[in-house]
């Protein structure tokens, strides 16, 4: 079956009624979906098709934090849809996204169990993260949910972390590393570089003019990486390109808002519209002020050249 998303318990059991489908499924909120969440959701994957159940993930939007402690909700690496994407290549069959609001905050540990997990989605096996929290403060934790599942027959499973050079694998951990540019860090614990996505925006047409040509990417994505220049790897146009890509103010032109430029290896196309993923690899310095427009080319150029280096010696 192909991947389906459902927004309400009522909209998961019209698809699928009691008895017709039982679960083998994840909850958690899957955050950049890292490699202790892929460890998850694989096994939930190798349960469903050992048991012939549905491959299920119950996950939330938006996040606890934005309702719960809104002035201290660390910003996502993943937009819904990005999430819902990068799960449905693990595996997964369907997703039912629950909206969090202040009154799904007030839930019990055992009614959120037995209406969602029980009645709704009919979960035989449930996986989760070794620090899962549930319920009204957060009162139930994997154990609560073990010993619910006795009551309503399912099983629980709690997947110990993953740990990468003696981190415990984390979305708090990854946040941190991208905040501060450290994307190779970021990377190893995603398992995949981290990715920005949006559209094509044209910009003011000044760097084409007086520097080098760019494309400028809009994203929704609220997390972006520390501001400074990246070798990076830019997907246009159903190809994929190795890039220069700058997040900053763009201080030599006296910029007032943070923008993602790219200048992409091996392109000419004069792009103004169109779906831009661009993927950070290495960060290569920090966002300088130039003289003029001429000195601040001619680190452009040194820093194309740093990035045909940098994925020449990747190769070796």
């Amino acid at each position: 079956m192909s991947f389906e998303k459902f927004s309400s318990a009522e909209e998961w059991m019209a698809r699928f009624p009691a008895g017709s489908s039982p679960a083998a499924l994840a909850i958690g909120n899957f955050d950049g979906l890292h490699l202790g969440h892929q460890q998850i959701l694989q096994r939930v994957s190798e349960r469903a098709r050992q048991s012939n159940c549905l491959a299920a993930v119950l996950t939330f939007y938006p996040h606890p934090a934005k309702v719960l402690r809104p002035a201290d909700a660390p910003p996502l690496l993943m937009t819904l849809d990005q999430r819902l994407a990068a799960i449905a290549t693990m595996g997964i069959d369907a997703a039912l996204v629950i909206r969090f609001d202040a009154e799904f905050a007030k839930i019990s540990p055992e009614d959120f169990a037995r209406r969602y997990v029980a009645e709704a989605m009919h979960a035989r096996f449930v996986a989760v993260g070794a620090n899962f929290r549930f319920g009204h403060r957060q009162s139930g934790d994997a154990s609560t949910l073990a010993e619910l599942g006795k009551r309503s027959g399912f099983g629980v499973e709690s997947i110990a972390p993953v740990v990468v050079d003696g981190v415990i694998v984390s979305s708090t951990a990854i946040r941190k590393y991208i905040r501060v540019g450290q994307v190779e860090e970021a990377a190893r614990m995603l398992g995949r570089p981290y990715v920005l996505e949006g559209e094509i925006r044209p910009g003011t047409g000044m760097g084409r003019k007086l520097v080098v040509p760019t494309l400028n990417l809009h994203t929704e994505q609220e997390l972006l990486p520390m501001l400074g220049v990246y070798a990076t790897e830019v997907s246009v146009g159903g190809a994929v390109y190795r890039a220069a890509t700058n997040v900053g103010m763009r201080p030599t032109f006296d910029g007032a808002h943070v923008t993602v430029e790219s200048h992409l290896l091996d392109f000419s196309d004069n792009l103004t519209a169109g779906p831009m993923t661009v993927r950070f690899v290495a960060r290569l310095r920090d966002e300088m002020k130039f003289a003029g427009s001429e000195a601040l080319r001619q680190q452009i150029l040194a820093d194309i050249e740093h990035v045909k280096k940098y994925f020449l010696a990747m190769k070796k």
